[in-house]
């Protein structure tokens, strides 16, 4: 997220002011003795900000709608944090356009209205915005304020994921593995699911561990398929825990193991799996 921190734009911001002070009275003068300068504020740092923003810089319009977003500085107010972002985003600043298209979603400082959400996404997806791609691709993937079309969602979250959008990588994966749209590919769902899966995304990552133990698309491979759970177990992940559990309790891929076998059914169970649960009181 290209946020610039208020005390660097502060500080951006005063260098600018001062060196352009100094060098105009500079000009014709000469030199005289150095005269202590007045500590800034984040309030002086504030104004700056606004000065900018008022003569028209988009960067620093957009870091004022984040600011009045978030009531950084400032007391929170949505409205003034539409009316900064949309000032930027009419300039093109990308930024801004998605987050405009959030606020639109939301009814965040403006009536909510699904339409204009869309438009400002696909303003900003059309500038290479990942998560605006992302956002598209859920749009047309349910048909949230358009026609359900799953070939543009297809069509959103490949953009989304070639710039490795997590999520989208996942999606592409999920939508491979049901069908649902396209043609099943087992293959394609695991290459997705991979992806999605190095980079941490849990559910990817027991999806990758049951291919493996379940010979979906790759040849069936017990240790791959543990080391996967485990990854994904380690976030909590409940049917892997659960999974885990049995393959140390049946040694598939393993040594048996019943201590093993009973602390990962244990923390299924805590997350309130009732196999897990019903297994540990048989």
């Amino acid at each position: 997220m290209n946020v610039i921190s208020i005390s660097l734009l502060t500080t951006l911001l005063l260098i600018l002011a001062n060196s352009e002070t100094q060098a105009a009275g500079n000009k014709n003068k000469a030199a005289t003795p150095s005269v202590p300068k007045k500590e800034s504020t984040p309030k002086d740092g504030l104004l700056l900000l606004q000065n900018a923003a008022a003569q028209g810089v988009a960067e620093a319009q957009y870091n004022l709608g984040w600011i009045y977003s978030k009531g950084e500085g400032v007391p929170k107010d949505t409205t003034k944090s539409f009316e900064w972002f949309q000032k930027a985003a009419a300039q093109g600043h990308t930024e801004a356009q998605f987050f405009l298209g959030v606020m639109y979603a939301k009814g965040e400082g403006i009536s909510k209205d699904s339409a204009k959400a869309i438009e400002w996404f696909q303003k900003a997806a059309a500038q290479g915005h990942a998560e605006a791609q992302f956002f598209l691709g859920v749009i047309y993937t349910y048909g949230e304020g358009v026609t359900k079309d799953v070939a543009k969602a297809m069509e959103w979250y490949q953009k989304a994921a070639a710039q490795s959008h997590i999520e989208a990588q996942y999606n592409l994966g999920w939508m491979y593995s049901n069908g649902e749209g396209v043609l099943k590919d087992a293959a394609k769902t695991f290459e997705w699911f991979q992806k999605a899966a190095v980079q941490g995304h849990a559910e990817a990552q027991y999806n990758l561990g049951m291919m493996y133990r379940d010979n979906e698309g790759v040849p069936k491979d017990a240790t791959k398929a543990i080391e996967w759970l485990q990854k994904a177990a380690a976030q909590q992940h409940a049917e892997a825990q659960y999974t885990l559990g049995l393959m140390y309790r049946d040694g598939e891929g393993v040594p048996k193991d019943s201590a093993k076998a009973t602390e990962w059914l244990k923390k299924a169970a805590s997350q309130g799996h009732a196999k897990a649960q019903f297994l540990l009181n048989a």
